[in-house]
């Protein structure tokens, strides 16, 4: 069994829910999801890309797998995998059709709510944008590009976070874009990278930087992403800026680590970065780059580099 039924029950209790019957694809309701049906607030990829925050479908197809044990990881790392161990999987088809299933159930409380937005409510129960990000690295999923590749033939976007530890996989995306491709960039050399990701794999630095480099092959919007934990990565911006301006990418995201689920067993509540502490790193790193902090939600704590507007997705 891939996670323990009381790993299972954990996270259902913090509001996961299984898709197909392996336990390695799962959906979540986001915080934004919640909040903007309510119309009280929306996330920040909402301003920046246009992503409605109440069509969303936050979902990893390989929640238990990743090379990595992050600091400020949100999940709980103890049941990682760092390598897919088994030929036994649910297809692209079954995750997706659990996922939007799933979503449809777990919004259901909000049709009885007098505040929920009543365009929103008949909308969020039909999500258009998939979000390869709740736990685990969705490249490892052994069809992640078949995976892709269905939410697009379902009038998906899709936004893919990777660690970039699977720099095979990244170029493999290549005939199979996701709508934008996130790559994490949570230090500026490998001895800080080592100290804050924890990586269980030999040369993991190296495929990052592999990875990076293999971006330029990728045709599609690109983004580097820095998760800032203050007091442990938030330093050295020119090393970061020499990463950033040696990459194929469009844009940077500097967001500040959040004091929640289970990195508060690792963290402390002061490594995270007030606002004013995320602005000033997010201005140190952009005057060492020839891009400009072009936005910024200052509730989530998040600024984007670049040089110019995103274009923003219609949905």
């Amino acid at each position: 069994m891939l996670i323990s039924e009381k790993k299972q029950k954990d996270l259902e209790k913090k509001g996961y829910r299984f898709a197909g019957d392996k336990l390695h694809a799962a959906n979540k309701i986001c915080h934004w999801t919640r909040k903007s049906i309510v119309d009280e607030g929306t996330c920040y990829k909402e301003q920046f890309y246009g992503i409605k925050s109440h069509r969303c479908l936050q979902m990893s197809p390989s929640v238990p797998y990743c090379q990595n044990k992050c600091l400020f990881c949100w999940r709980d790392t103890e049941i990682t995998k760092t390598s897919w161990d088994t030929d036994d999987y649910d297809d692209p088809k079954t995750i997706i059709e659990d996922c939007i299933n799933n979503q449809k159930q777990l919004l259901c409380g909000f049709f009885g709510n007098e505040n929920a937005n009543p365009k929103k409510l008949e909308e969020c129960v039909k999500p258009n944008n998939a979000a390869l990000s709740l736990a685990g690295e969705p490249l490892l999923y052994p069809e992640i590009n078949q995976l892709i590749e269905e939410f697009h033939k379902q009038d998906f976007t899709t936004f893919l976070v990777s660690n970039g530890e699977s720099p095979e996989k990244i170029q493999a995306l290549e005939d199979h874009e996701p709508t934008q491709l996130y790559l994490s960039l949570d230090a500026p050399n490998e001895e800080i990278y080592r100290k804050v990701c924890k990586p269980q794999v030999n040369n993991s630095w190296q495929k990052l930087q592999e990875s990076i480099e293999l971006l330029s092959s990728i045709d599609t919007r690109k983004v580097l992403r820095i998760t800032s934990v203050k007091n442990l990565n938030m330093t050295h911006a020119s090393e970061y800026a020499k990463i950033i301006e040696n990459s194929d990418i469009d844009y940077v995201e500097i967001k500040a680590y959040m004091f929640v689920g289970d990195s508060r067993n690792r963290l402390e509540w002061e490594n995270m970065p007030k606002s004013v502490d995320i602005q000033k790193f997010a201005q140190d790193v952009a005057n060492e780059t020839s891009m400009e902090i072009i936005d910024e939600v200052e509730k989530s704590r998040v600024l984007l580099l670049g040089d110019k507007k995103p274009r923003k997705y219609n949905n």
